[in-house]
Parts: C-alpha cells; sequence; structure tokens
C-alpha cells in the first residue's frame, strides 16, 4: 500500500526567517531543507505522496511552494490573510493548494477564530473550495469548537490532535476538548506532531498510544490522517521512526482502515488527484 504524508514542511530560514527557530533547542532544523531532503527521509516508508504546510505567515513562501516543480508534493496547505476584506482567493484555481492555515497558536487573543474578519476569512475559504487547518493549542479549544459551529460549510483539519500534553501524561481535559470537536461532521484531524510533544529523548510508542487511542475512537479511521511534521519531528526522532511509530498505533486496525490513516482521509479531504509519483 502506497501511502500519502498529509502533513511536512520545507523551508529556507534565510530566505523566509521564522523567529520560533532562534531557540538554541531548535538548533538541529534550524537550516534549509529541501524536496531531495524530503525524498531521501521517506525512503522504506511507502510514502508516495505528501502534503506541503506553509510554516510561515506568507504570501510569498505560499506562491514559492506552489511553484515546486516536484511531483512528491501532490497538494499544497498555504497562507493567506484571513483579515483581508473580501478575500479573493480565485488566483490559486488550477494549482495545487488544497487548504490554508494559520499560525492561530501564536496568536495572543485565545479568540481570535471568533473575530468577524476572521470568520469572514474562513467563509471565503470555503467558498474557493479550499480547506483549512486548525493549528491551535488546548487553551484554544473553545474558540475553535464555536468556529467549526459558525461555518459548517468548511472543512477543518485539525494539526497535531490539538497538541495534547503527553510529556505531562495528562489525557484531560484534552480528550474531552478532543471529543467535542470530533461531533463536528465538518472536522477531521491528523495522527501527527506527537512526539514532540512527547519527551523527546526518551519517548515511546506507549506514551502515544493513549492520545492516539483517543482520537481513533472519537474520530474513526476515515477521519484521521497520518503526517510526519517534518522536519520538526526530526527533534525528537527520525522519519522512519515517526513513521513506525504510526505504523505501530494503527496495527489493531483493518486493512481497510489503515488505508483510511495512510492515504484515503488526505485524499478524500485535501482532493488529491494522480498516482504515485516518481522524480522529475
Amino acid at each position: 500500500m502506497n501511502h500519502v504524508d498529509a502533513h511536512h514542511h520545507l523551508w529556507h530560514p534565510a530566505v523566509h526567517p521564522q523567529p520560533w527557530l532562534d531557540r538554541p533547542a531548535l538548533a538541529p532544523i534550524r537550516r534549509p531543507f529541501t524536496v531531495r531532503d524530503l525524498r531521501l527521509a521517506t525512503l522504506g516508508t511507502r510514502v508516495t505522496r505528501t502534503v506541503l504546510v506553509q510554516a510561515v505567515g506568507s504570501a510569498a513562501e505560499t506562491e514559492q511552494l506552489l511553484a515546486l516543480p516536484d511531483p512528491l508534493v501532490a497538494g499544497v496547505v498555504g497562507w493567506a490573510d484571513l483579515t483581508t476584506p473580501d478575500l479573493d482567493l480565485a488566483r490559486f484555481r488550477g494549482t495545487r493548494l488544497v487548504g490554508l492555515r494559520h499560525g492561530v497558536q501564536s496568536e495572543p487573543d485565545p479568540r481570535w477564530l471568533c473575530r468577524p474578519d476572521v470568520r469572514a476569512g474562513l467563509r471565503a475559504v470555503a467558498a474557493a473550495g479550499l480547506t483549512f487547518d486548525l493549528l491551535v493549542r488546548p487553551e484554544q479549544f473553545a474558540a475553535a469548537l464555536e468556529t467549526v459551529r459558525a461555518v459548517p460549510e468548511l472543512t477543518f483539519v485539525l494539526d497535531h490532535l490539538g497538541k495534547p500534553p503527553i510529556a505531562s501524561g495528562a489525557v484531560e481535559p484534552w480528550a474531552s476538548h478532543l471529543r467535542s470537536l470530533a461531533r463536528e461532521p465538518n472536522v477531521v484531524a491528523k495522527l501527527s506532531g506527537l512526539v514532540t510533544e512527547a519527551s523527546w529523548p526518551q519517548w515511546t510508542v506507549a506514551d502515544l498510544r493513549p492520545y492516539a487511542d483517543v482520537a481513533l475512537s472519537s474520530f474513526g479511521p476515515a477521519r484521521l490522517m497520518y503526517g510526519s511534521d517534518w522536519p520538526v519531528c526530526l527533534l525528537a526522532g527520525t522519519y522512519g521512526q515517526v513513521f513506525s511509530a504510526a505504523d505501530a498505533l494503527t496495527a489493531h486496525l483493518t486493512a481497510a482502515e489503515r488505508a483510511f490513516v495512510f492515504g484515503g482521509t488526505a485524499e478524500r479531504v485535501y482532493g488529491l488527484s494522480g498516482a504515485a509519483q516518481s522524480p522529475p
């Protein structure tokens, strides 16, 4: 079975600076990461298509991501200023843009998603036939839930399961918040970003399992998609280790259920098309 990695990044900090990378602990990933690096990382994992996700709140970065020629990247989740009046996304028709994302987790206002101008932008995203990736912290779940209900015509993709506090071992109140979001039919989620929410040096699959199990029981395999969160994941493990962890966390599922998690959900939600691609 060929797989889709529904969440990874490519970046060049010297071209598009990312201040969050300046922390000393993030030095291992404070360098350029290219499609060639990604191809090398995915060797041996059966990943044949990917979704490239924005890392910078920049229209220029999105344009550059869309211009990448490598067919390994089947879709791009980019960025646009949602607060722009009468947001026009028509220029993206016919491109590989499949959705938008904003770094909501970094917004100081925990109710940023509830602002009228943001809500208007989200409705424009829906009207353009795109999805919206939700990058939120646990304390922003309430605003996310209100927004999901307020814009039912838009499909929301919860990144990294909403960043559960894995390192602490606490499951609540994160689990209750996740279940509330999962009850909304226009929300799906990514089984991604878990290893960097765990203890970087010594995480185990057992540490991740309670959170993956809550997600599987809440969303079901048909509303979950695998994502590596590479190269961020390199802070806690290799690409292969992250893929193997996801493999182990879903080993009890049927073949059909695993096919959703490792490709089918991403293909449906993001509208990915085309078969597995080789380098040009």
